[in-house]
């Protein structure tokens, strides 16, 4: 039994405390979120529509908050989809399909000349880099070559996830390449703690911090469908989801010691290319595919716990709307979760990669139902400040600061987000 454990009675494990120290967490400011002054943004982004992932949710999120605040805005993106978004105009840029198990996300090509040409159209206040890699990384060299600020965003372990294809090798070239582009930024922007200590300790200057916002009102605690929940076999099993992409680097390996848990239905929402083998290994397992919108926020409010087992999270998208919908979580103590799961108040942390130890945590909040309650009383609030509205003016300070355009944090709060 882990030295981070005490035994309350045989076959009983409580946490008491996370598997090793953490780093602080993000304080959202909750006042003095006033309208920053009119700012043109050019958004170029390594994803985008129809591509679903991290990357594209958080553009998607973004785009109709700016324009209801009344900036201006172009997106640059790879390959083909909508010309529009949120009124904005989309750019479509030649793109080439990635390979392997990623061959439906299209790699924007390193056009510089004609994204020089659109941002020199446009006259941009600030250039945003989202996830910055191939087409960001030229977004970057046209922004210097007009003299326009640019502010980049690190969203993408690339390296982790090349660690799980067999592709570890590569690290030390990926990483090189990624400090080189932002290099090409005037700021890094990193969604928690434990990535700007990560990005700190491999050489990545000028970092700031900036975490995702979630969309409160499509992941209420109001949306669970008892009825949905009785088709899962709710309540004579406990519902313990995973959401998200089905594949290797989100370490879905760990699941099926979930789903072996008696009284536990493992209920998996999401498809990826490591699906078939989960299916095979999850035989009671309940699939229900991808899913979005309100049907994503039905999903996910109809758990009972939400277990995230990645070790390679910059932030973790589907941690946090679990919490908006009042789940407790059961995560990896490693990346993006370090912030948002508070050990032993909205969920727990585990060791990562231990498919034991992610078990005795499922299988504790299974059996002490009182406990599991009061994680799920805890957990909407822990969130309540991160709407999408909330983390854009954020982030709107940044890019204003960037461009030399009127702060509006004060000084001293400017100061902690940046240390």
């Amino acid at each position: 039994m882990s030295a981070h454990a005490a035994r309350r009675e045989p076959g009983h494990v409580l946490f008491t405390d996370p598997p090793y120290d953490l780093p602080w967490q993000i304080t959202v400011p909750t006042c003095g979120l006033e309208t920053v002054g009119y700012v043109r943004i050019a958004v170029i982004t390594e994803s985008y529509e129809p591509t679903v992932n991290g990357v594209t949710g958080s553009v998607r999120h973004l785009l109709p908050e700016l324009a209801a605040l009344g900036h201006d805005v172009v997106v640059l993106a790879p390959g083909r989809g909508p010309t529009v978004s949120a009124g904005f105009p989309v750019v479509r840029l030649p793109a080439l399909s990635a390979p392997a198990v990623y061959r439906s996300v299209p790699i924007g090509l390193p056009m510089t000349r004609r994204i020089e040409a659109v941002l020199r159209e446009f006259e941009p206040d600030v250039v945003h880099l989202a996830a910055p890699t191939v087409l960001g990384a030229a977004g970057a060299v046209a922004a210097r070559r007009i003299g326009v600020p640019a502010v980049a965003v690190f969203q993408t372990d690339l390296a982790g996830f090349a660690r799980h294809y067999g592709l570890g090798w590569t690290g030390p070239a990926v990483w090189a390449w990624l400090r080189h582009v932002h290099t090409l930024a005037d700021r890094t922007l990193v969604p928690s703690p434990a990535t700007r200590a990560m990005l700190r300790a491999r050489g990545f200057g000028r970092l700031a911090m900036w975490p995702r916002g979630v969309d409160l009102d499509q992941f209420p605690p109001s949306r669970r469908d008892e009825g949905l929940r009785r088709a899962l076999g709710a309540p004579d099993r406990v519902l313990v989801g995973y959401v998200g992409r089905v594949a290797a680097e989100k370490r879905i390996d760990l699941l099926p010691s979930v789903a072996a848990l008696p009284g536990v239905r493992l209920v998996v929402v999401g498809t990826g290319p490591a699906h078939p083998w989960l299916r095979r290994r999850t035989p009671s397992a309940a699939h229900l595919g991808w899913r979005d919108g309100t049907a994503l926020g039905t999903a996910v409010s109809s758990l009972d716990v939400l277990v995230a087992p990645g070790a390679d999270e910059t932030f973790c998208q589907s941690v946090q709307e679990a919490l908006a919908a009042g789940v407790p979580v059961v995560a990896a103590a490693a990346g993006g979760p370090l912030d948002l799961v508070r050990h032993g108040h909205n969920g727990l942390l585990v060791t990562p990669g231990s498919a034991r130890q992610l078990a005795l945590a499922v299988g504790e909040l299974t059996r002490r139902r009182e406990l599991r309650r009061t994680l799920a009383s805890r957990a909407r609030p822990s969130v309540a400040d991160r709407s999408w509205r909330t983390v854009t003016l954020m982030l709107l300070d940044h890019l204003a600061d960037a461009a030399g355009l009127p702060a509006r944090l004060p000084a001293d709060r400017a100061r902690e987000l940046a240390a």
